[in-house]
């Protein structure tokens, strides 16, 4: 990339050791205007710390905005309604994110007159594809700055030692952390260094988000979520906006350790990843909100939305969230949610999730037919042998074949 042709760049900034490098990087490399822009989307972070910071390197324009409401209503709370699970396991609680940050970098971009934007993911890693083909999608003309795959640097000790030429104040040594972490109001990831031998267990100390089994309450937790059109929309019967629900779901699950994940996942770049994940409120919610699916949705559209879902969750972690194909599932996802209204009771119980009632103005279930008592002629059982024998039909065709 010619460096002469980029004027003004939007850095996604977290006020880090890695993008407080880049930040200067970028000014001393490409002599261009760079401004930075930090998404709270509930990680824990000091906002004017990283205001500080960014204006300390000389950036031109510092803005951090706070995305929680719209990271969670927007993109938390649809992936939701697909009951979304990568591999079986990992609720996306990074990859989600990524969109809304490529989204409001463009947008930035855009607003601000900048003909680049860069970030600070690795060249191994996925968040790279997921900034760059969001960004992409949304403005195809838009240059990408990547310096962790152009620039001589490569290790920690790297940036802390160009800190130190640069006079660049910011605590950070050579030998911490012992493992990278994402974080958001969703979860938070834990990965590399120590955890990189999936035969070694990770460390308590890790855990931030939830408390260990052992010390989780001896008591029994109940708690009520009220869904409309897939969403939830109050707990306990107190109605709150998105941020609030997921932050409440958070803290009564982490105290009963409730969320974690140890898993090796396959990348999109081919590789295969230790993390480590915390997504205390979220393992609620997918519990909760297949609970009240049971009931409102008949057997074949939620057959047909477990057959799509992996589809969908592939899309999201491999960066397609702005593609066409995951906005046409995301109608079809959304059409089913119309009648997904109602209430789910749950149990929580050292680490332990128990649906205890569900009920919904909507409901598709019907006591009178599916009873093992009388039901007074709502169901003809003498009707199933007809119903056996159309079905057994090419069975019986394939076993004669056989013989």
């Amino acid at each position: 990339m010619n460096a002469k042709k980029i004027n003004k760049i939007i850095l996604a900034y977290s006020g880090g050791l890695d993008t407080t490098v880049i930040l200067h990087w970028l000014k001393e490399t490409y002599n261009a205007e760079v401004i930075t822009f930090t998404a709270d989307i509930g990680q824990d972070h000091d906002s004017e710390l990283v205001k500080e910071r960014a204006n300390a390197i000389g950036a031109n324009k510092v803005i951090v905005e706070d995305l929680k409401e719209e990271f969670v209503s927007n993109y938390v709370f649809p992936m939701f309604r697909a009951n979304t699970l990568y591999e079986g396991e990992y609720l996306l609680g990074t990859s989600i994110a990524r969109p809304l940050i490529s989204k409001r970098m463009i947008e930035i971009a855009e607003e601000e007159g900048a003909d680049a934007i860069s970030h600070g993911a690795t060249g191994k890693g996925n968040d790279q594809i997921r900034f760059e083909l969001g960004a992409y999608a949304l403005n195809p003309s838009i240059k990408v700055v990547a310096p962790w795959r152009t620039w001589n640097f490569v290790s920690r000790s790297d940036l802390v030692n160009y800190c130190k030429k640069n006079q660049i104040k910011i605590d950070a040594s050579p030998d911490e952390p012992l493992y990278s972490t994402d974080e958001n109001i969703l979860h938070t990831s834990y990965e590399g260094e120590i955890l990189e031998d999936p035969s070694k267990p990770a460390p308590e100390s890790i855990w931030k988000r939830t408390t260990a089994l052992k010390d989780a309450p001896d008591k029994e937790k109940e708690i009520t979520i009220d869904f409309k059109q897939g969403d939830p929309i109050s707990i306990n019967g107190k109605d709150l906006n998105a941020a609030e629900i997921l932050n409440a779901l958070n803290d009564v699950a982490g105290i009963n350790g409730i969320g974690r994940l140890d898993l090796v996942e396959n990348r999109f770049t081919g590789m295969k990843s230790r993390g480590c994940y915390e997504t205390p409120g979220g393992t609620i919610l997918l519990k909760a909100h297949r609970a009240i699916e049971s009931l409102t949705l008949d057997a074949q559209m939620s057959h047909l939305k477990d057959e799509l879902m992996p589809k969908y969750a592939q899309l999201i972690y491999d960066g397609f969230w702005w593609s066409p194909e995951r906005e046409a599932l995301q109608q079809f996802i959304n059409k089913t949610q119309e009648f997904v209204n109602g209430s789910v009771k749950l149990s929580l119980y050292k680490g332990n999730i128990t649906i205890k009632e569900r009920s919904s103005p909507n409901s598709l279930y019907d006591s009178k037919i599916v009873t093992f008592e009388d039901d007074d002629n709502a169901f003809n059982q003498a009707d199933a042998s007809g119903f056996i024998k159309i079905n057994s039909l090419r069975l019986k065709a394939n076993a004669k074949r056989k013989k």
